[in-house]
């Protein structure tokens, strides 16, 4: 990753947002609700929401708040207002009478554990996907330490990291088509957005995830829903230790962590996203 500096300060505008979520019905009296990473897509849980579709689950994968939209938007959007709409996501499949599942890749898997502390058994069970309660992975620039002293300031709104290889992607052939979008994405423009993601990671939303990780670390023993962790041995972004800390200190009394050998952090799109989809189905088929 690499830092970018930007003036344009623009204030947002209510701007069209891009990308749609993904709604399949099912059959089993059964929900599972797969969220994407912070400044990703539903698109990164496509592979997911198939697999679990076709073996009779119900499968909404919602795109969080204002993501979609332009970056001078995102950008400041606080870690609550993801929670909140994603609760109402929650609250709404409940209201079916199906059993409710939530799967959510990297920060999204922080609000699995939100959901799990604040309706209990109301959530039949949870999956972390490569959980980021701190950005320890081998990708991370060593200046990752010295960016706290910026979200103090107005450089918040103004500092970016730019996307690099290997983008949480392993594979090959995935990551080359990465790469050819974001090698040429602009800051102010949300072209291929709904299909990649953002080729940009505010500094603004770096802090948001700081504060969220903050939240969700004491709450950890109060909560005992059913929980599977998923992780990627060589994470990019976030090691091991990130679903370590969170199996370690969650009570859960079925709980589950896999650690996979093959892919990088994005692991609903990765190499190994078949056996992440064949753990998570599994997991879910036994609550």
């Amino acid at each position: 990753m690499s830092l970018v500096f930007s003036l344009d300060l623009a204030p947002p505008r209510n701007d069209e947002t891009t990308g749609d979520d993904i709604v399949l019905p099912g059959t089993r009296g059964k929900t599972a609700i797969l969220v994407h990473g912070l400044t990703g897509t539903p698109n990164e849980m496509r592979h997911l929401a198939f697999r679990l579709n076709q073996a009779g689950y119900g499968v909404i994968c919602p795109r969080l708040a204002n993501h979609g939209r332009p970056l001078r938007v995102l950008m400041r959007t606080k870690w609550e207002e993801f929670y909140k709409e994603l609760r109402l996501v929650f609250l709404r499949a409940r209201e079916s009478g199906d059993k409710v599942y939530v799967a959510g890749l990297s920060m999204s898997a922080l609000f699995v554990l939100l959901l799990a502390e604040e309706f209990g058994e109301e959530l039949a069970g949870g999956i972390c996907l490569a959980p980021t309660l701190f950005f320890d992975g081998w990708n991370v620039p060593w200046y990752n330490g010295l960016l706290p002293l910026a979200t103090h300031t107005p450089l918040k709104y103004r500092l970016f990291f730019k996307e690099s290889r290997p983008y949480g992607i392993k594979n090959a052939k995935i990551q080359s088509m990465v790469h050819r979008h974001y090698s040429r994405a602009k800051l102010k423009d949300t072209e291929g957005v709904a299909k990649f993601g953002y080729a940009f990671f505010p500094v603004a939303l770096f802090h948001e995830l700081k504060r969220l990780a903050r939240r969700v670390r004491p709450l950890l023993g109060r909560i005992q829903a059913p929980m599977l962790l998923i992780h990627p041995q060589d994470d990019d972004t976030a090691s091991v230790k990130n679903s370590q800390v969170i199996y370690d200190g969650i009570s859960s009394p079925v709980k589950k962590l896999v650690i996979l050998r093959d892919c990088y952090h994005v692991i609903t799109a990765d190499q190994e996203r078949e056996k992440v989809a064949q753990e998570m189905e599994d997991f879910l088929d036994q609550l």
